[in-house]
């Protein structure tokens, strides 16, 4: 049965569907953006590469060793050189046959009062044991960590240095993670330890829009394939850097999907921190079809595979990030 309609309904249902057609949608701003057409600081390569050696005049900076206690001075001190807010975060650990380790992660904060913050992390420890060097006798020893630790510690150092000296509107904390790498091999409860700690106190804390963590980030031969736990974690920050890096012709960054690894961007992720790892992934494993680059957890993981030219790119990456973001709220 097909019932008449009136046209006074007809006439309010055509008034309706006008006005709703009439009105706009507003889209919302994204809570950042990179800007085009600003000025970019100069990454100084060079000085990155110096700090790293400065680390390592100290020896392997394994836990409770002097080289680590003399490393955390020295970081400390380099740190305040380049801003007031440089925090000591103290921790203590039971480690394997109850050993008693002291641990402390480093954290410089620059605007520390502004809520819209993102995070740059590497470790500063060095590995306790050489478990891939080819000597059997080395095996027991520390890691120098020229490039496993001392690489990412370089490059923050020098971005800390160019932050004081080119100031940004948004909030950065510089962290430096302690007790990354002490866990045997496969014993994943006994890595990241300093990143796991800092996660689980930083409610007290605001939370960074994201975080980048570096690790493995200084040699001659690096290539920076997209890490698989990044992709999964944070798709959209993995694809703000790498097409940044293919933007500036930085062609270490590669577009391939390496194997997924464990490392400090795994508790930060776990505790709500959107965080990517820009990693040197092949050296993982010491297997490379490259013999000079299969120094991984062993005492060949000296300064003599550190290139300038490698720094330089992550350095740049960096940077043009750094100073192209803008937060909109």
């Amino acid at each position: 049965m097909i019932k008449k309609i009136s046209p006074l309904i007809l006439l309010l249902a055509v008034f309706t569907f006008s006005s709703c057609s009439e009105k706009k949608v507003e889209v919302s701003k994204p809570l950042y953006e990179l800007q085009t057409n600003v000025v970019i600081p100069t990454f100084e390569a060079k000085s990155a590469f110096q700090y790293i050696k400065e680390q390592i005049k100290f020896g392997p900076r394994n836990p409770n060793s002097m080289a680590h206690a003399a490393a955390l001075n020295y970081l400390t001190n380099t740190l305040s050189k380049f801003t007031q807010t440089v925090i000591k975060q103290p921790f203590t650990y039971t480690g394997y046959n109850g050993e008693k380790l002291q641990f402390t992660n480093i954290i410089a904060k620059f605007n520390p009062k502004n809520k819209n913050r993102i995070m740059i992390c590497a470790h500063w420890d060095s590995r306790p044991r050489s478990e891939h060097a080819k000597d059997p006798a080395k095996r027991k020893l520390p890691v120098l960590g020229a490039n496993d630790g001392a690489s990412g510690v370089g490059v923050i150092l020098e971005l800390a240095r160019i932050l004081s000296k080119n100031k940004i509107d948004y909030g950065i904390d510089l962290v430096l993670f302690d007790g990354e790498d002490y866990g045997l091999e496969s014993d994943l409860p006994n890595f990241s330890l300093g990143s796991k700690y800092y996660s689980s106190k930083i409610m007290n804390d605001t939370y960074p829009a994201f975080a980048v963590l570096l690790d493995l980030v200084g040699d001659k031969d690096a290539q920076f394939p997209i890490e698989s736990n990044s992709k999964n974690y944070a798709p959209d920050i993995v694809n703000m850097f790498w097409n940044k890096a293919a933007e500036i012709g930085a062609d270490k960054f590669t577009f391939g999907v390496s194997q997924p690894i464990y490392d400090d961007h795994i508790p930060l992720n776990q505790a709500g921190i959107k965080t990517i790892d820009i990693i040197d992934s092949e050296l993982i494993g010491a297997n490379t079809p490259v013999e000079r680059r299969n120094y991984w957890h062993s005492d060949k993981d000296t300064i003599e595979n550190i290139g300038v030219e490698t720094l330089q790119q992550v350095g740049d990456v960096l940077t043009n990030i750094i100073y192209s973001l803008k937060f909109n709220y």
